[in-house]
């Protein structure tokens, strides 16, 4: 088994504390191990082949520095030299592997999500690489609790064995029906009263060769490229060249997994699965993070807070005290360099501060 691990991602909805160089991935949300770390540390169990962490250029060498220490297994980083989305990124990996193993099981996971019950999240990666070896490409849907709106879903075409309790991971793989985007909230309770739909959790299990014919009938152009990088291929000890993934992302389509193979392929099956799972998007993610206190309240990375009348707040303050007075659902954010005071039903629009930071060419700030 290999385990790639998706690690590009901007995080811009997480600024002040999220920014270019280390985004969301490589910083602690709670104050402890960055998220990339814990995503490595909760994978190391299963005993993985090689785990490959898939970057930003700009990122990589922080990355790499995060990286240090963890001996148990090899740990290749490999630099984007633009954003392209998850197609390319997860193709140069499956390249990567195919070249040297081709049936090899390929794990792909993003680097910046919470998992609760992470011995779960392993036994179920387990299970779904059974399927995987029969040419699926299979993923992990998350059973919902909530008709949520911000994420996507996976129709599944569920059969009469099915008990609707994803708490078990011997249950399926069932066929998709449909990946369905972010639907307004009237679909999204329907979605949850019907009980065939599932959060999609962008964790893929498929084996290297199976995805790379996908993209071949489906992804020709970037298929081409990948083979032209798999035929000068080495050893593991040898790096892929800076100048070849350079040509590879010289000219390529920008397009998810889900959009660029998912959607079209008649392999894709789904296991479902229940591990307190959230892929904390924004600040208003922190109570599933980290247990608000009696008031509703999250308050991490402070000296102190003192809340008179003050009712769920979500506060990181950079170690100094915090006292909030009368105030209720508001984000607070203290850096160094930046304060964010937000309505909390508007943690997603974050990253347009961001937008209009670049706009103003306010570049230290991000």
């Amino acid at each position: 088994m290999y385990i790639v691990i998706l690690a590009g991602g901007s995080g811009t909805r997480f600024w002040p504390l999220s920014r270019a160089a280390r985004p969301k991935q490589l910083i602690s949300i709670t104050g402890d191990r960055s998220m990339l770390q814990r995503t490595v540390e909760r994978v190391l169990p299963l005993k993985p082949q090689r785990i490959l962490i898939i970057t930003n250029h700009l990122q990589a060498d922080e990355t790499g520095r995060q990286m240090v220490g963890f001996d148990s297994v090899p740990i290749e980083v490999i630099a984007e030299p633009a954003a392209r989305n998850t197609a390319p990124a997860i193709g140069l990996a499956a390249a990567r592997i195919a070249a040297l193993d081709p049936s090899g099981i390929m794990v792909v996971l993003p680097a910046d999500h919470f998992i609760k019950n992470e011995k779960k999240l392993r036994d179920t990666l387990v299970f779904a690489g059974q399927a995987a070896q029969n040419r699926f490409l299979v993923t992990l849907g998350i059973l919902p609790s909530r008709p949520e709106t911000g994420y996507g879903y996976i129709e599944a075409a569920l059969d009469a064995h099915y008990d609707g309790n994803a708490q078990a991971c011997e249950q399926g793989p069932f066929p998709v029906e449909r990946f369905v985007e972010k639907p307004p909230l009237t679909e999204a309770v329907r979605y949850l009263e019907e009980g065939n739909f599932f959060w999609n959790s962008g964790m893929f299990i498929w084996r290297a060769d199976t995805i790379l014919e996908e993209m071949a009938m489906f992804m020709p152009a970037l298929h081409g490229k990948l083979q032209q990088l798999m035929s000068t291929a080495a050893g593991w000890e040898q790096a892929i060249p800076r100048e070849q993934i350079a040509a590879l992302y010289q000219d390529i389509e920008n397009v998810s997994i889900d959009y660029g193979v998912m959607e079209k392929s008649s392999r894709v099956q789904m296991v479902p699965v229940e591990m307190g799972w959230s892929d904390v998007g924004s600040w208003s993610a922190l109570p599933e993070v980290v247990e608000p206190d009696r008031d509703g309240t999250v308050c991490i990375n402070a000296a102190g807070h003192v809340a008179v009348d003050s009712t769920g707040c979500l506060i990181y303050a950079d170690g100094r005290m915090v006292a909030t007075v009368g105030v209720h659902n508001v984000v607070i954010v203290s850096t160094p360099d930046a304060i964010l005071v937000c309505d909390r039903e508007r943690c997603q629009d974050v990253k347009k501060v961001v937008e209009q930071l670049g706009a103003g060419g306010m570049t230290s700030y991000l």
